[in-house]
């Protein structure tokens, strides 16, 4: 039988606090800005209208990966206890801001709206072990779609949710700016704690980025590395909201 006498301290508040902080440090900035361009990170509080995009915007069960309640992980809010990408950026904005969320939303619906800057988040679905190899890491659908039809038309940060990195290269032109948050767990008011400035980005990767696939395995020191973002790579940001 197993030893639940400890079963009450689960999810206390100052458990969550400190996985929200380990959240925050290890979020990594990957490009902030295009050529030329102002960054767009940390972004305003206090905007007109925004939108959340993305399949993994509001998903505890995307966020939390495998081994979360079951073997494989699932979909949805209903599993656990926790807080979405898209809850925590509601909580975090100006009351006055037009937080509008669409999962999915197409080139016209992001033209009509005339929004003041997006944030698409997507990645990939829960897995664990033999179930999540895949010979390719490109980043699934719907999340090209999206990234496609939102970034192409206005200012956008790319968050990705993913436990490993993913061939990306060829959408990195279109961001503004591009954050790496792995598996933010139940903690997505971590994500929002930095991207609007209440603290900085200091997380670097530890470990390689890939352009693609043909160059796994990849290693610092090899003697043909080349890498879309080096092993230790990672942007920062200052704290604007203190």
């Amino acid at each position: 039988m197993a030893d639940l006498s400890y079963a009450d301290q689960l999810g206390k508040k100052e458990h969550r606090e400190l996985a929200r902080e380990a959240v925050r440090k290890s979020l990594v900035l990957l490009k902030n800005g295009k050529s030329n361009g102002k960054p767009l990170l940390p972004l305003a509080k206090k905007a007109a209208k925004i939108l959340v995009a993305g399949s993994h915007a509001d998903n505890l069960g995307y966020q939390c990966g495998g081994w979360t309640i079951t073997w494989q992980g699932e979909s949805g809010n209903n599993n656990t206890v926790g807080t979405t990408i898209l809850d925590a950026i509601r909580f975090t904005v100006d009351p006055s801001t037009d937080v509008v969320y669409s999962e999915r939303p197409d080139t016209g619906f992001v033209r009509e709206n005339e929004f003041s800057y997006t944030i698409v988040v997507v990645g990939e679905t829960p897995y664990t072990e033999t179930a999540g190899d895949n010979l390719n890491l490109t980043l699934p659908d719907p999340g090209v779609n999206t990234i496609r039809n939102v970034c192409g038309t206005v200012r956008c940060v790319v968050v990705i949710v993913s436990g490993r990195p993913l061939a990306i290269e060829s959408y990195i032109p279109s961001m503004d700016a591009l954050v790496t948050a792995w598996l933010p767990r139940t903690e997505g008011q971590g994500v929002a704690d930095v991207l609007f400035g209440d603290y900085g980005f200091t997380g670097k990767l530890s470990r390689t980025w890939f352009k693609s696939v043909d160059q796994l395995p990849m290693n610092v020191g090899d003697k043909h590395y080349d890498p879309l973002f080096p092993f230790g790579f990672g942007l920062t940001t200052e704290v604007l909201n203190k």
